[in-house]
């Protein structure tokens, strides 16, 4: 299991099935915010997806596609970032995260999203990482730009959202341009 430590005290660690009663009550817990801009979470709704989800990213760990973190905060699971779609010809991933209503707006994500895009520059050696989010997820928009990405485009009707084709802006950092 891989642990990324954050600061003193957040630390990303690698999604275990023991995890998933965890998991899912969090997601129940934060279920009306985060469905507002995440299509997964209406598929989320037992304990077993959330298991399912879990084991689902450690094959793509093991095949080096995917790896998916909790944020544990002072202990506690407070949310999930990960990389994902790994593209190893092009030698990029994306990130995605989310984390408890009451933990936003603290720099938790922002200060993991630092943590796991330099894992994944100096551990990983990708050369781009993208953050995508639906255009009007302003929160979820800040913290790329805190990192200093690049907005890099807007792909239109990308994806669907409740059944409501939205926009996603696309942010990218390259290895060489990442200070932190």
């Amino acid at each position: 299991m891989l642990e990324l430590p954050v600061n003193d005290t957040t630390i990303l660690r690698q999604l275990q099935p023991e995890n998933a009663p965890q998991l899912f009550l969090l997601i129940n817990q934060c279920r009306k915010t985060l469905r507002k801009f995440l299509p997964w979470v209406d598929y989320n709704t037992t304990e077993e997806h959330s298991l399912r989800f879990i084991e689902l990213m450690k094959r793509k760990a093991d095949e080096q596609d995917a790896i998916a973190f909790g944020i544990w905060h002072h202990g506690e699971l407070c949310g999930v970032i990960d990389l994902h779609d790994w593209d190893h010809l092009l030698s990029k991933a994306e990130i995605g995260y989310w984390i408890a209503t009451e933990k936003q707006g603290k720099g938790i994500v922002t200060e993991s999203c630092k943590t796991l895009i330099g894992y994944a520059f100096a551990a990983i050696r990708l050369n781009k990482v993208e953050i995508r989010f639906v255009l009007q997820n302003e929160k979820s928009g800040q913290i790329p730009i805190k990192l200093g990405f690049t907005r890099e485009g807007i792909l239109r009707q990308s994806a669907k959202l409740h059944g409501q084709y939205v926009d996603m802006v696309v942010m990218g950092m390259l290895r060489k341009d990442w200070k932190y």
